[in-house]
């Protein structure tokens, strides 16, 4: 057994003498002996050390800092035996082998592969390997500069454990090998070298049943996980222990990365592909073969996520009924900048290349230069790599292309040809049969016959976490995990910014996550902050930006302006101030600036810039041009809005901006859109609320409350008060800051709307007494009617039911003067609804009866529902049941037919209460409780009090006393509620 050194950085960092554990005190001093020890006996330059202990901002003293914490980890560490050195570039710490855990773990290691024997080279590996206690230096905050010596560590120890098993195995040591391996292969359980000599080890040691097991268990992963069937090796593993062969020495199978004597004469290494081999026999040994190419890029090492991708990818790259003289196996990934698609592309040639063991060529097509490569001179290329010399290649691409079809014809392989322009350029560089074709394009190439095409997206929240994770470290970002959920919004879960923002975290552990949330925040500078060394968001999306045509590149920049909501096609129609700009919307979608998202019910395709995307066009749209573009599209909301507004059952005390520019779509496209207007609104709700905040922000003010005032019909059918509030108060904000009055009244009068729905009766009526000053100083007498009528409907909720009469009669006169056949309709209801409160039958017989003719004569169904339904109350009244119930029946049936919930749980209720009264209670409770959840859905508290109070009277009546009781109380408490709000 070895002495314990006196330092150790393999696990927590350790200081010890003969008699004690000695204890470094501070953050700082404890980082400056680990960066020593990591490069024991070599000088480290003070610049290094003062980045270490000062990452983000070190002070004007470090340099003398520096030599004060030298000097006390001298007297800490002194009695320990090893010096601190001064040099004139740094400082180096001088132990000697047996001091230092890591320098005794690299000659442990040196002196087990120079020993004779198996068991005397396992037992210096076993101390090398019992020298670890953990991750290196695990205790101390990660600092960039040592990730390459860590992960030098890492390899080394894996290595030993390796060669350790390798030796155990010369030794016939197979249960200790097999329990080694299973360790292993937890760490790394796709290693098939490490399965298949677990599964020879268990053979070897008699143990043929588990053998066969681990075989089928790493199948099923490698199938279920990945989507590729085991390696030759670990079937021909597996082949043996079915037929029963003798085991074969599993010391020989591939499994350490380094060579190792197990015994006198005898060594187990990696095989090697001889240098010039052919499928009929390798080459001539002479000192001009060449090997066979493998030029793959190195796999990205914290590649996260894409379970689904890489399944699909791996199972195309090497389909099980693929014939060796077959066409070639073709796939292509296709994607927005920075998406990921070169790293999901090695990262699946890494796992397939075994299959193609002649070799992997890799050739960057520079497809997003600004001259993408010639295919001849990438044949060139690909033939030099094949072993042909420069003199010997052809002179034409054509004649070029032929000798390398010809020569991978018999050495089947793996090509990836990263950023293709377009299918042209691939096209001349595909193999004629039994080969693996790869391809990256931020181009949607779908011209090869037979092609996967794997469109990728941004990775989901799930894996953009732990990527964040992997790169600025897990424990720091789940330790502030809302401000990393707020970063990988604002870099749009795209992979390329996810892996700059961690870089700036990792290069600045004294920045909270915090720190960078804030700086992201703002759309406008995101993308100045998303560049770290040579990664940089912008400069990714500039170079598909410089290759877009004219028209594309308007319309790019036009679209920068809108917000995150899909958009129809037609709204490039409008920037582009042309109908039919299809074809430069498929250029935008096929070069992957602009995502199709899907199909609408009304079977239109919808757009959306992906938000990085976005941040880019908007930088490059500052100039009238992109303005006038905007103000097209809002014009064009405002035209479609309008036109199906006027299609709705009710368009009731509806208002609009005459000012406000329009844009026509065509006719037809108009028309069949605005054919069903309920189910227009609803496809494009959220564009069209995010257009009213895209006209506030553009101080367009006429196009913010026009647009907002139009969509209050639409809302007011459906119940979209959250959509009616916000976009009326922020066009309320517009409209006063531009000065126009006109729509500061519009705006007033729809918010006081909102708060009568939701029972707020003070605000409604000042908000009603504001906006009809301002309609009376602007000489409107229809829209002053309009916000009577409202202040007549705030006092009769409130109970005030005389002043409401007054307030309606007023209204009426005023609808009467100015020709409103439709405000003259609904005043007569009003006075007629108030006089039902009053309960004087004869006059709400009168005015609602005129209310109702009036209804018929303008074919306003939604009306003759309203009339009806207070009808339906008249006759309850006076005692005439069976008209009660033909009336509400009538006023459900029309609401259930227009979509009006709302209005249709009132029907409800008036219903319920009708049969209830009548004796038919479980019908009448499944009503009133189906009105109940209606109103609690939509925040009508009134309504919800009703329906209670309506619910208590019904079970008092069947005897059911406490749960009378139940719904009394909590009528009673929403009505307390109520008083206190208005």
């Amino acid at each position: 057994m070895v002495d314990q050194p006196n330092f150790g950085i393999l696990g927590p960092l350790l200081v010890r003498t003969p008699e004690q554990i000695v204890r470094v005190a501070g953050r700082k001093p404890k980082l400056l002996l680990a960066s020593l020890l990591l490069e024991a006996n070599q000088v480290v330059g003070s610049d290094v050390l003062i980045e270490v202990l000062w990452p983000a901002n070190p002070p004007s003293s470090a340099v003398a800092n520096l030599r004060t914490y030298v000097s006390s980890l001298r007297t800490a560490v002194g009695d320990a035996g090893a010096r601190i050195v001064a040099h004139s570039s740094g400082y180096a710490i001088e132990p000697a082998t047996e001091q230092l855990d890591v320098l005794l773990f690299e000659s442990l290691v040196g002196r087990a592969r120079a020993a004779q024997s198996a068991g005397e080279a396992a037992g210096h590996l076993r101390a090398a390997l019992a020298l670890w206690r953990g991750n290196p230096l695990g205790d101390l905050p990660a600092s960039p500069l040592w990730d390459g010596r860590l992960r030098a560590l890492a390899q080394a120890r894996l290595g030993a454990a390796e060669e350790l098993v390798a030796a155990k195995l010369a030794g016939e040591e197979y249960a200790s090998a097999i329990d080694d391996l299973r360790e292993l292969i937890g760490e790394h359980p796709y290693r098939e070298d490490l399965w298949q000599r677990l599964i020879l080890a268990l053979h070897r040691g008699g143990r043929r049943a588990e053998a066969l097991h681990a075989y089928t268990t790493i199948r099923r992963q490698l199938i279920d996980e990945l989507g590729i069937e085991p390696g030759q090796d670990l079937r021909d593993a597996h082949a043996a222990v079915l037929a029963g062969d003798p085991p074969a020495d599993p010391a020989a199978a591939p499994a350490t990365p380094a060579l190792i004597r197990v015994a006198p004469g005898r060594t187990a290494h990696l095989p090697t592909v001889s240098s010039g081999a052919t499928k009929n026999g390798p080459a001539p040994e002479s000192g001009h073969a060449l090997p066979p190419p493998h030029q793959l890029p190195a796999d990205v090492p914290d590649f996260t996520g894409r379970a689904e991708a890489v399944a699909a990818l791996t199972g195309a790259l090497w389909p099980r009924d693929q014939a060796a003289d077959g066409p070639p196996a073709i796939a292509v990934v296709v994607g927005p900048p920075g998406v990921g698609k070169s790293a999901l592309a090695v990262h699946c040639a890494h796992a397939v290349r075994a299959h193609y063991p002649e070799g992997q060529l890799h050739l960057c097509l520079g497809g997003t230069g600004q001259a993408p490569a010639d295919p001849g001179d990438l044949l060139a290329e690909a033939l030099r790599a094949l072993g042909v010399s420069e003199a010997a290649l052809p002179p034409s691409a054509h004649e070029r292309a032929t000798l390398y079809r010809s020569l991978l014809a018999e050495r089947p392989m793996l090509v990836f040809l990263d950023d293709a322009a377009d299918a042209a350029q691939v096209r001349a560089l595909l193999p004629g049969s039994g080969c693996a074709v790869l391809v990256t394009s931020r181009r949607r190439i779908t011209e090869l016959p037979g092609a996967l095409l794997l469109e990728l997206d941004v990775l989901s929240p799930e894996e953009g976490e732990e990527l964040l994770g992997r790169i600025a470290g897990a424990e720091r970002v789940a330790g502030e995990r809302a401000a990393a959920l707020a970063i990988l919004e604002s870099c749009g879960h795209l992979p390329l910014a996810i892996r700059v923002a961690g870089a700036r975290l990792a290069g600045r552990p004294g920045w909270s996550l915090g720190v960078l949330q804030q700086r992201l925040a703002d759309e406008a500078t995101r993308l100045d902050e998303l560049s770290a060394g040579d990664l940089e968001v912008r400069a990714s999306f500039d170079l598909s930006y410089r290759r877009l045509p004219g028209d594309a590149a308007r319309a790019f920049r036009g679209l920068g302006l809108l917000g995150p909501a899909s958009v129809p096609g037609w709204v490039a129609d409008a920037v582009l101030d042309r109908h039919r700009a299809d074809a430069v919307v498929d250029t935008l979608v096929d070069v992957s600036l602009l995502r199709l998202v899907g199909t609408d019910p009304l079977g239109q395709p919808r757009y959306r810039l992906p938000d990085l995307v976005r941040c880019t066009a908007r930088e490059k749209a500052g100039g009238e041009v992109e303005r006038q573009a905007l103000t097209r599209v809002l014009g064009g909301w405002m035209s479609a809005a309008e036109h199906a507004t006027s299609r709705l059952p009710t368009t009731l005390f509806s208002m609009t901006s005459e000012a406000a520019p329009r844009w026509s779509l065509e006719r037809e496209t108009l028309g069949r859109l605005t054919a069903d207007p309920l189910t227009w609104f609803d496809a494009e709700r959220e564009s069209l609320v995010d257009a009213v905040r895209l006209a506030a922000g553009a101080g367009l003010a006429q196009s913010a409350w026009g647009l907002a005032a139009t969509l209050v019909p639409y809302f007011d059918l459906h119940c979209r008060l959250d959509d009616w509030q916000s976009t009326h108060r922020i066009a309320l904000d517009s409209a006063r800051a531009a000065g126009d009055r006109r729509g500061e009244a519009a705006m007033l009068r729809g918010l006081a709307q909102v708060c009568l729905y939701q029972d707020r009766y003070t605000e409604a009526e000042e908000n009603l007494r504001r906006a009809r000053a301002i309609f009376r100083e602007l000489g409107d007498a229809r829209a002053e009617a309009i916000s009577i009528c409202g202040l007549g409907a705030v006092n009769q909720f409130s109970g005030r039911h005389l002043r409401a009469l007054g307030y309606f009669r007023h209204a009426l006169a005023m609808f009467l003067a100015v020709s409103d056949t439709s405000g003259e309709a609904y005043a007569r209801q009003a006075i007629g609804r108030v006089y039902l409160s009053l309960q004087d039958p004869g006059q709400a017989s009168r005015w609602l009866g005129e209310a109702l003719r009036l209804a018929g004569e303008l074919g306003d169904a939604h009306r003759e529902g309203c009339v009806s339904m207070h009808l339906g109350r008249l006759h309850d009244l006076t005692a005439e049941p069976d008209e009660a119930m033909r009336f509400q029946g009538r006023a459900l049936d029309i609401f259930e037919t227009l979509g009006d919930r709302h209005c249709g749980a009132y029907a409800l209720q008036g219903l319920g209460g009708l049969r209830a009264a009548r004796g038919d209670r479980s019908h009448g409770g499944d009503e009133l409780r189906r009105s109940l959840e209606i109103f609690q859905q939509l925040g009508d508290r009134s309504g919800e009090a009703a329906a209670f109070q309506t619910l208590g009277d019904l079970y008092r009546s069947a005897g059911r006393t406490a749960l009378a009781s139940h719904y009394f109380h909590r009528a009673v408490e929403l009505r307390r509620q109520l008083r206190e709000l208005s």
